[in-house]
């Protein structure tokens, strides 16, 4: 009778325990979570390795959200382009537009005037650590002439970065027609992570006092970064390594994180979406992070400069050689499961048509490319990764009496092989 009474109540505590968990997985305004093996309460979620790129787990990656707030991500994007192809640079002073000034107090704001003056960088800061909406559509507004326009150029520029999801009808998230999916953000703050690292030295400001009259500096809504250990207020949410990126709230969005973080050679870069509180955005995130520091390693499974089989040389035309030897530019490297032996075969290889290496050729050249399948244990599928052939020495070009020879053998071995045929 007792083992029957103890199996019993072990029973009502499992269906309790269920029940808790299942009661307590939603988003925002209880809307349900999607079901995932790393149990986060998310609508939407992702995590890559940010160097390769490789999806390391993802959660109903490729529905398209409303995205809030990190909306701004794009026009940080556009305003670091903008400032690489110099069309602006940080200390340009910009004039506060009406329209910009104009920002519903609902709204995340620095409370800009209409005719003040800052700088592209306490715009950018303001944009980037308090997520003000106001010096948001004040860059906006410097970049293209008014807001319509600036929203056209984030679309067209979500095309050219091959964003398919994203739709864009606002240059700060606050409407919830502008969309994308957990996979299109991800892939948006890699960009802005590989082409513009400097990108780090704005998202990881702790807080920042806007103008010296201000009584108090605004502080990162990234409650995340790892600098808080040092904030008593924030030091449960800090994370070791977290620098970046973006935050991002309305209702129908819920509860929004796009977020990076360094440890060692590892950097990860990761999304959730619809979670149901401040908090809850980091801890989703953190679960994340300890999963892919435990779960993985990098592993280069072909060094750089590797001989590939079969692909050894290249023919060339007019060459001292009629071949030149080539190797991989750079690397292979993969995010394993610690503990797994990777299985990585070559998939094929191209050539450059020898009617086009023409010596003289300098060592390094590209002359084709290969590409090796990893079978990735992580998500089931086969990953494809390409890397350039290139050459290992200079290619001089033959001198006319060697090629004249050389056309005469090429003559006689082609009417020898001719007349072979005919037998």
């Amino acid at each position: 009778m007792l083992s029957v009474i103890a199996a019993s109540l072990a029973l009502w505590l499992a269906v309790l325990s269920f029940s808790a968990t299942s009661a307590l997985a939603v988003g925002f305004d209880n809307r349900p979570s999607t079901e995932n093996s790393l149990g986060l309460q998310v609508k939407s979620a992702i995590l890559i390795e940010a160097e390769s790129g490789q999806v390391l787990f993802e959660v109903n990656p490729d529905e398209a959200l409303p995205i809030a707030s990190m909306t701004k991500l794009m026009t940080e994007y556009i305003v670091l382009k903008e400032i690489k192809n110099g069309r602006m640079n940080w200390e340009n002073v910009v004039t506060v537009d009406p329209v910009a000034a104009d920002t519903d107090r609902s709204e995340s704001q620095i409370f800009l005037a209409a005719g003040d003056q800052h700088s592209v960088r306490d715009l950018y800061i303001a944009m980037a650590v308090g997520s003000a909406n106001d010096a948001t559509k004040a860059l906006a507004i410097e970049v293209s002439g008014s807001l319509e326009a600036f929203i056209d150029k984030m679309n067209a520029t979500a095309d050219e970065l091959g964003l398919k999801t994203a739709i864009f009808t606002s240059v700060s998230g606050f409407e919830d027609t502008t969309v994308m999916s957990a996979s299109d953000v991800v892939r948006l703050a890699r960009h802005i992570l590989l082409e513009f690292p400097e990108f780090l030295e704005f998202s990881n400001i702790q807080d920042y006092k806007f103008r010296e009259r201000d009584t108090a500096p605004m502080i990162n809504f990234n409650y995340m970064l790892g600098s808080n250990v040092n904030k008593i207020s924030l030091k449960h949410l800090a994370y070791e390594g977290v620098d970046g990126m973006k935050t991002g709230f309305i209702k129908a969005a819920g509860y929004n994180f796009t977020g990076t973080v360094k440890r060692g050679d590892m950097r990860f870069i990761s999304v959730v979406m619809d979670t149901s509180s401040k908090d809850m955005r980091f801890y989703e995130t953190a679960k994340l992070y300890n999963y892919a520091y435990a779960t993985f390693e990098k592993k280069t499974v072909l060094p750089p400069k590797s001989v590939v089989e079969t692909v050894e040389t290249v023919k060339i035309k007019k060459g001292k050689k009629k071949t030149i030897p080539v190797v991989t530019d750079k690397d292979i490297t993969f995010m394993i499961m610690k503990g797994v032996e990777p299985k990585i075969e070559m998939k094929g290889f191209e050539l450059i048509p020898e009617t086009e290496l023409v010596a003289p050729i300098e060592a390094g050249t590209k002359v084709g490319t290969v590409t090796y399948t990893y079978a990735d244990n992580a998500t089931g599928k086969d990953l494809d990764y390409t890397v350039n052939l290139v050459t290992t020495e200079e290619a001089e070009k033959a001198g006319w009496f060697r090629l004249f020879f050389r056309a005469i053998g090429d003559f006689f071995s082609n009417l020898f092989n001719s007349i072979l045929d005919l037998f």
